[in-house]
């Protein structure tokens, strides 16, 4: 038996009766011979209720200070779960993120990992001790100031601390019994997935799937860290996300064609209208963009008008991005030269994810013809050798997604699945 790392997220350690039973989870891996180190998130919506109390102080709180304020919700719950695993008998010590060695760069609110040095969490697991570390959260590298990774770290802290402590396994608890072939929330009827590829999980996380987080999945795969996604509030196996099939028992378990339907209501689209068709313009305005420090994701751009010399070009990016990118924009408006600026953010993104389409035909007729017949217009369009995402108006994204699903013969015929929390991660 060698080491496992455990991630539980804010709804499996919501209140102290959750931090109880997955004390009682971590001490039952123990007993089977594992060392385990267990990452926490903060509990229940901590993270969400210290946020608003800094906008109700400051309407926009300074990067440092509120890292500050943020990472005390992981240290509540790793100092309340330690307590809870001692109470039952076993010895555990608790780290924060810069205690365990985890180094990252000087970005506030969303840091990035560059280095972990865990030599405190495997003196105490050699030791006999659980070692519970707060996720989200560690310390840069030349400030040495608390930083934080960003909405949804916590994964990549597990896989982070998995891969320098070279774990077995990285086992994601969250509230829901895997992965499945579509938001459990939306598709009452989608079906757990035993095994993903990283490659097709890559695709679902990067599409709207939050079971688990993109930077985490990649960073799995860098390291080839297997990713056992389970819920916390059951005893069932759960959809394991690895490199290759494995075998489950007598059970093989092979790649589907289709390994799901994703979907996001997060982004906006931003159109910029009656940009010159000549080379350059779309560098100088992705360049507006890409200085202002903000991803894109779709981008379009429509044929010329031949009597104008004119086009338009759209692009989606996060809602929390928009005002900044109008601002880069219109800052920028005489050097590019465009006419003016669209932006939208009622639109939605449904994507369908699977190894096997580059190998099927017919799979994209059958995805355009299901939205088609739920009468769902299609704004944009983008593929990628395993994804095709379409852009939709946001109040036919859960029709789209429930209608793609049945035409592509994933629903369950068996029990729907189970939601146990209410958030998803």
């Amino acid at each position: 038996m060698g080491l496992v790392v455990q991630k539980y997220g804010g709804s499996s350690v919501a209140d102290a009766e959750g931090i109880k039973r997955v004390a009682k989870r971590i001490v039952e891996a123990k007993k089977n011979g594992h060392q385990v180190v267990a990452v926490v998130s903060a509990m229940g919506d901590t993270t969400d209720e210290l946020i608003d109390l800094a906008e109700q102080v400051s309407p926009m709180p300074a990067g440092r200070e509120l890292d500050m304020l943020l990472t005390a919700g992981e240290r509540i719950s790793m100092a309340l779960l330690a307590m809870a695993i001692k109470n039952l008998g076993h010895s555990a010590q608790s780290f924060t993120g810069s205690q365990a060695g985890v180094i990252t760069d000087s970005v506030h609110n969303k840091a990035r990992i560059i280095d972990v040095t865990p030599g405190r969490i495997r003196t105490s697991v050699d030791e006999g001790n659980i070692a519970i570390v707060a996720g989200f959260q560690g310390v840069s590298q030349d400030s040495k100031d608390i930083t934080t990774l960003g909405r949804g770290g916590s994964d990549t802290t597990a896989v982070a601390l998995a891969a320098a402590l070279d774990a077995e396994v990285c086992e994601i608890y969250t509230d829901v019994d895997g992965v499945f072939t579509a938001d459990p929330r939306v598709v009452k009827k989608a079906k757990k997935i035993d095994w993903i590829s990283f490659e097709d999980m890559l695709e679902l996380a990067a599409s709207g799937s939050k079971v688990l987080l993109h930077r985490c999945v990649e960073y799995a795969r860098r390291y080839n860290i297997p990713i056992h996604v389970r819920s916390s509030f059951s005893g069932l196996r759960g959809t394991w996300v690895s490199s290759e099939p494995i075998d489950q028992g007598d059970e093989h378990v092979e790649q589907a064609i289709i390994s799901g339907v994703a979907h996001d209501t997060s982004e906006a689209k931003v159109t910029v209208v009656g940009v010159p068709d000549k080379p350059g313009e779309a560098a100088a305005i992705f360049r507006a963009i890409s200085d202002a420090e903000i991803n894109i994701d779709m981008i379009v751009q429509n044929v010329s008008a031949a009597s104008t010399g004119l086009t338009d070009i759209s692009f989606t990016l996060p809602k929390s991005e928009g005002r900044k990118a109008i601002d880069a924009l219109e800052k920028n408006k005489g050097g590019i030269g465009f006419d003016s600026l669209r932006y939208d953010d009622q639109i939605g993104k449904i994507s369908l994810v699977g190894a096997g389409m580059k190998t099927n035909p017919g799979v994209t007729a059958d995805f355009f013809k299901a939205l088609s017949d739920a009468g769902v217009n299609i704004e944009l369009i983008s593929t990628s050798e395993i994804r095709i995402s379409v852009v939709t108006r946001a109040d036919d994204v859960n029709e789209a997604v429930r209608a793609v699903h049945s035409a592509f013969g994933l629903d369950s015929d068996s029990d729907e699945a189970v939601v146990y929390g209410g958030t998803g991660r």
